[in-house]
């Protein structure tokens, strides 16, 4: 180990112990489709949920069924954990009418925090008659709730260019939104770029860095196709000949995420947003990296 990189090493890990009991984490599910998926998703959240995470958000489908087990889901977290449970909603699929009624519905079962989407598009669909934006107006026309958009570091796939998509991130903030989760990235430098030019555009709300812990590369090479993330080289590299080492795979992916939060939070990062694909171990592994931990989180009150 060179000097340098010791030197590195020890200071964001310095850092890392000054915020101790500052740090905010939240983490992402998705809704199980068979009963051993639905088995470890809530050993997953028992796990997860003794770090006293700031809220769970559950992912919302494009169709009825997958959308009912989302309310059913976060109705079962909230009555079963106490945590605060956000659901995710999406505007292209529903009337105003069904979105309004769902609204009630969840902020009459307790339900004050909303993950605000458009969703995505259906083949040839043409233009959506609703965005986000609208989603988020509409939600603050039924009650007061907490909600969080999404935010794209790299640009979102359909935006025309790099300031029309921070436009629209900033109308979804304005139209009430109290923060934005972005979208899973690797190259950190793409994010601390990113949140200066929201500063520099007006953006006052937290833009929350979307972590995901990396254990099966294939499937990361599939998401980020779809979400127009970039996936370097020397992470491609990492992960050259370990198809069928599945254990190991765990600790590289771990590795480099626990890397990542420590950067972060040296740059004043002190809320993190996990997605977790409904496993708690490399998670809960970088949590206890930034100090969140339950007796930190007990005694921190």
């Amino acid at each position: 180990m060179s000097f340098f990189y010791a030197q590195h090493s020890e200071a964001l890990n310095q850092n890392l112990a000054s915020l101790q009991g500052k740090i905010n984490v939240s983490f992402e599910f998705f809704p199980p489709k068979t009963e051993e998926m639905t088995n470890t998703l809530w050993q997953s959240i028992e796990r997860l949920s003794t770090l006293k995470p700031k809220f769970v958000s559950v992912t919302y489908g494009a169709n009825s069924g997958e959308r009912d087990r989302t309310h059913s889901i976060i109705k079962e977290i909230k009555n079963k954990t106490g945590l605060i449970a956000a659901p995710h909603l999406t505007c292209i699929d529903a009337s105003k009418e069904e979105l309004i009624q769902i609204a009630k519905d969840y902020f009459d079962n307790g339900i004050r925090h909303i993950v605000a989407l458009r969703g995505d598009l259906p083949p040839n669909s043409g233009k959506p008659d609703m965005y986000a934006a609208d989603l988020v107006t509409l939600l603050k026309s039924v009650a007061d709730f907490d909600i969080s958009v999404a935010a794209y570091p790299e640009v979102h796939p359909e935006a025309k260019n790099a300031k029309s998509d921070l436009i629209n991130l900033k109308a979804k903030l304005d139209a009430g939104a109290n923060r934005a989760i972005t979208q899973f990235f690797f190259d950190i430098e793409s994010y601390l770029r990113f949140r200066d030019r929201c500063v520099a555009i007006g953006i006052d709300a937290d833009i929350i860095p979307g972590i995901l812990p990396v254990s099966n590369f294939n499937q990361l090479q599939k998401f980020a196709t779809m979400t127009n993330v970039k996936v370097p080289d020397w992470l491609k590299n990492m992960f050259i000949g370990l198809d069928n080492d599945p254990e190991t795979r765990k600790m590289v992916g771990a590795s480099v995420a626990m890397e990542m939060v420590k950067i972060l939070s040296r740059e004043g990062v002190k809320d993190f947003h996990f997605y977790t694909l409904n496993r708690a171990e490399l998670s809960y592994a970088i949590c206890h990296t930034l100090g969140v931990r339950p007796d930190l989180q007990a005694t921190s009150k």
